[in-house]
């Protein structure tokens, strides 16, 4: 088993930046994939990147959105910059066996952190 917990999420103001992390316990390796997923209300959950030894970013965050990891704390953060108003959603950390895109493909799941981005 492994238990992933999100923090770093809040309210910030348009232009604003956060970093959210995750930081994992159990049977954990630093060779799984870790994905970050977001999901706004009304809307269904959405990738947002993923890192092994490689990163993996959805079109959308490109260029805002930096996955990075430190093994030595089992922690794996993004760094979101110039958040926007549709940035907002509950940020969700995955951790599976495959490096992937879809939700499905992640076994473990952290329980979220709020990000609200006012304009």
């Amino acid at each position: 088993q492994v238990q992933l917990v999100e923090s770093g999420g809040g309210l910030v103001q348009a232009g604003g930046s956060l970093r959210l992390s995750c930081t994992a316990s159990g049977r954990t390796s630093s060779n799984n994939p870790v994905a970050w997923f977001r999901q706004a209300p009304g809307r269904e959950r959405e990738f947002v990147a993923a890192i092994n030894w490689n990163t993996n970013y959805a079109d959308s965050a490109k260029g805002r959105l930096t996955i990075s990891r430190d093994n030595a704390k089992n922690t794996v953060f993004l760094q979101v910059n110039g958040l926007k108003p549709e940035d907002t959603a509950v940020y969700y950390c995955a951790a599976g066996d495959r490096f992937a895109k879809r939700a499905e493909t992640y076994a473990y799941w952290g329980q979220g952190t709020q990000v609200i981005v006012s304009s």
